[in-house]
C-alpha cells in the first residue's frame, strides 16, 4: 500500500492550518510555504501520474480496513490525470495572485487556497461516494471564502447566491445518499457497482431515484442547465485568480459524473439503463446554446469569459452523455484543453480590467504593452472558441467525430458548431473594443476627468498566463500521446470488472 496516494489530501490539509494560524500576518512568510506545498503537491502528481502509467488501479486503505467497511482512495489512470490537472493549474494561478498581490489583500488566501487543493484532490481520489459529499462541503467551503476575498457588495451578493444554490445541491446529496444506502447498504463505488446490476429493473426504483438526485446534484456543480445560472454571476465577481482556479470545479461535477454513472449506473446496469444519458444530452445541447448566446450578449469582459466557460461545459458533457470510451476520451481531452483555456482568459482579463478601471467592453486608452495583451487574448480565444491550430481546435474535433450517431449527430454538430460561431463573434466584438478602437481614444479625453496612467506588467505578471498558454500549445503539438493516454484511460474507466476487483480485493492479496 504506497502512501503516496494519500498526500495530495494530507499536504495540503496539514499546510492550510499551518499558514491560517501561524502566518496569517506574515504574507512572505505564507507566499513561502504555500508556493513550496503547490510544488510539492505537483511533484508527487507526477509521481502518481507514473504508478497509474502501467494501467494498474492501485487502493490505499485508511487503518488497512478492507473496502466496503472502511475508507479507501483509489487511483487509477483517471484520478492521476485529474490530480495532475489541478496541480499544474493550481501552481499557475498561485503564481500570478502572489505577482498581482491578489493574495495580500485578505489574511487568508493562503490557507483557503490550500484547503482548496485539499478539496480538489480528495474528491479525485476518493472511492466512495459518502467522502465524495465530504470533499465536496470542503470545497463548498474555500471557495466561499476565495470568493469573497477582498469584500465589495457585488462580490458578496454572488457568493450568497453562490453558497445558497451549493448548499441546496448538498442537502439532496444527502437525500441521494440515504436512499442510495437504504437499496444497497453500502456507498462504496466498487460494492455498488458490483450490487446494482444485480438488482432487478422492476424492483430499482429507489436505485433510480438516487441516480437522478445524483445527477442533480452533479449537475450544479458542472453548470449544467437548467442549474447554470449561479456559474456566470460567481465567476464574474470572484477575484480574477479564484476565477481561474475555479475552471477546475466545474471539472469536479464532470468528473463525479464520468466516475459514478459510468461505473455504478453505468452501461449494461438494467435498473438505470439509458435513464442519466436521455437527460443529459438535451441539457448539455442547451448549456452550449446559453453559453454561447451568452458570449455573444455579454458587455463586460468577465461576464463573456465566464459565459464561455458555460459553453465549454456543454460540449464536454455532451460527449460524455455518450457514455462510450470513444466519446470519454474526446470528453477527458477538451476537459484538459478547456481548463487552461478558461484559466488562461481570466488571467489576462485580470492584467487588462486592472489597466483599464474596469471590465466594460467600451473603448478606452489602450493600455501599456496592448499588443502583447492583444496577443495573448486572441490566442486564448480562438483555443475556447474551438479554432485552429490550438487544442480547441483539436479537442472539438474529437467531440464532433465521437458523436456520429444517427440519433446525436445533427443536435449536436449544430450545437457545437453554431456555439463555436457565436463564441468566435462574441470574442472578436471584445477584442475590437478592448485593443483595436482603444488605440484611438488618448486617456486624457476618458470622461474629462484625470486618469491614472496604466502601468506596465512585469516578467512575474505576465510569465502565469504564458505558462497556461504553453501548456494548451503543448495540447496541440503532442495530441497524439495525449489521446492515447487519454484512450487507454477511458478504457480502464469502463472496465467495471477490474476496478471493482482491485477495490473489493482482501488485504491480504493486495
Amino acid at each position: 500500500m504506497s502512501h503516496w496516494i494519500i498526500l495530495p489530501v494530507v499536504l495540503p490539509a496539514m499546510l492550510a492550518p499551518i499558514i491560517g494560524f501561524m502566518m496569517r500576518h506574515d504574507i512572505v512568510l505564507a507566499r513561502v510555504t504555500s508556493t513550496f506545498g503547490t510544488v510539492l503537491l505537483l511533484g508527487i502528481s507526477f509521481v502518481l501520474l507514473g504508478m497509474a502509467m502501467d494501467g494498474t488501479t492501485h487502493i490505499y486503505r485508511l487503518g488497512d480496513w478492507p473496502a466496503p467497511f472502511g475508507i479507501v482512495l483509489v487511483l487509477d489512470r483517471l484520478s492521476a490525470l485529474m490530480v495532475t490537472l489541478t496541480a499544474t493549474l493550481a501552481l499557475m494561478v498561485l503564481l500570478h495572485a502572489m505577482a498581482t498581490g491578489w493574495d495580500d489583500r485578505g489574511k487568508h488566501f493562503h490557507a483557503l487556497f490550500q484547503f482548496q487543493l485539499m478539496g480538489i484532490c480528495g474528491a479525485f481520489l476518493t472511492g466512495d461516494i459518502f467522502n465524495l459529499f465530504v470533499f465536496f462541503e470542503i470545497l463548498l467551503i474555500a471557495s466561499y471564502g476565495l470568493m469573497i476575498h477582498s469584500g465589495g457588495r457585488e462580490r458578496m451578493r454572488a457568493g450568497l447566491q453562490y453558497v445558497v444554490m451549493n448548499l441546496a445541491g448538498s442537502t439532496l446529496f444527502l437525500f441521494a445518499l440515504g436512499t442510495l444506502y437504504a437499496s444497497t447498504g453500502t456507498l462504496n463505488i466498487a460494492d455498488l457497482a458490483a450490487k446494482i446490476p444485480e438488482i432487478p429493473a422492476d424492483e430499482a426504483g429507489l436505485v433510480r431515484v438516487a441516480a437522478m438526485l445524483l445527477m442533480i446534484v452533479f449537475a450544479v456543480k458542472a453548470a449544467l442547465f437548467p442549474v447554470q445560472f449561479w456559474l456566470p454571476a460567481t465567476y464574474s465577481n470572484a477575484p480574477a485568480p479564484v476565477a481561474a482556479l475555479f475552471a477546475i470545479m466545474t471539472k469536479v461535477g464532470a468528473y463525479a459524473i464520468l466516475r459514478v454513472h459510468t461505473v455504478v449506473f453505468g452501461p449494461g446496469v438494467a435498473g438505470t439503463e439509458g435513464m442519466i444519458d436521455a437527460w443529459l444530452f438535451p441539457a448539455a445541447i442547451v448549456t452550449i446554446a446559453l453559453g454561447s448566446i451568452g458570449v455573444l450578449g455579454a458587455k463586460r469582459l468577465m461576464p463573456l469569459i465566464s459565459f464561455s466557460v458555460v459553453g465549454s461545459m456543454g460540449t464536454l458533457l455532451v460527449a460524455v452523455a455518450a457514455f462510450s470510451p470513444v466519446a470519454t476520451t474526446a470528453a477527458l481531452y477538451y476537459m484538459v484543453h478547456s481548463t487552461f483555456a478558461a484559466a488562461c482568459l481570466f488571467l489576462i482579463a485580470d492584467l487588462v480590467v486592472s489597466r483599464r478601471n474596469g471590465d466594460s467592453l467600451t473603448p478606452t486608452f489602450a493600455t501599456l504593452q496592448n499588443g502583447l495583451f492583444a496577443a495573448i487574448f486572441f490566442a486564448a480565444a480562438i483555443a475556447m472558441a474551438g479554432m485552429p491550430p490550438l487544442s480547441g481546435f483539436l479537442g472539438k474535433l474529437l467531440v464532433l467525430d465521437a458523436l456520429r450517431a444517427p440519433d446525436v449527430i445533427v443536435w449536436a454538430w449544430t450545437a457545437i458548431l453554431v456555439g463555436s460561431l457565436l463564441t468566435i463573434v462574441g470574442f472578436a466584438r471584445a477584442g475590437s473594443a478592448l485593443f483595436w478602437k482603444s488605440t484611438a481614444i488618448a486617456a486624457p479625453e476618458v470622461a474629462g476627468d484625470p486618469v491614472e496612467p496604466p502601468s506596465q506588467a512585469n516578467v512575474a505578471e505576465v510569465t502565469p498566463v504564458m505558462l497556461t498558454l504553453a501548456v494548451l500549445v503543448a495540447l496541440s503539438v503532442f495530441a497524439g500521446p495525449v489521446a492515447s493516454y487519454l484512450e487507454q484511460t477511458s478504457n480502464q474507466l469502463f472496465d467495471r470488472s477490474g476496478y471493482i476487483s482491485a477495490v473489493l480485493a482482501p488485504v491480504e492479496e493486495r
